[in-house]
């Protein structure tokens, strides 16, 4: 079983940034690729970026590439979002997930543990 709590949503005016933390306890954090989702109101969660138990592999949907970056450090158990040039079609709950596997996953089904999500509203 592994535990995930996000942290660090908040509200932001367009072009800011955030970073996003998930802390995981539990099981060993190292053995299980990352995920961050997003879901906004009437839509469905979807893929954000995906990270591998190593952190030598990332993927992040075209409409972040080049604003966010996904990273872990598997010594302090979390992993992070780090959010640049936000626009106001960011605001979601933003939720991390983890899945038993080194390798990263881009399906939500492909995960198992999810956390509570973290609200990042961005203002125009």
């Amino acid at each position: 079983q592994v535990q995930l709590v996000e942290s660090g949503g908040g509200l932001v005016q367009a072009g800011g940034s955030l970073r996003l933390s998930c802390a995981a306890s539990g099981r060993t954090f190292s053995r299980y690729a990352m995920g961050w989702f997003r879901q906004a109101p009437g839509k469905e969660r979807e893929i954000v970026a995906a990270i591998s138990w190593s952190g030598d592999n990332t993927y992040y949907a075209d409409s972040v590439k080049g604003r966010f970056t996904i990273s872990r450090d598997n010594a302090k158990n979390t992993a992070y979002l780090q959010m640049n040039s936000l626009k106001p079609e960011d605001t979601a709950v933003y939720y991390c997930a983890a899945r038993n596997s080194v390798r990263l996953g881009v399906l939500k089904d492909a995960y198992t543990y999810w956390g509570q999500g973290t609200q990042v509203t961005v203002s125009s």
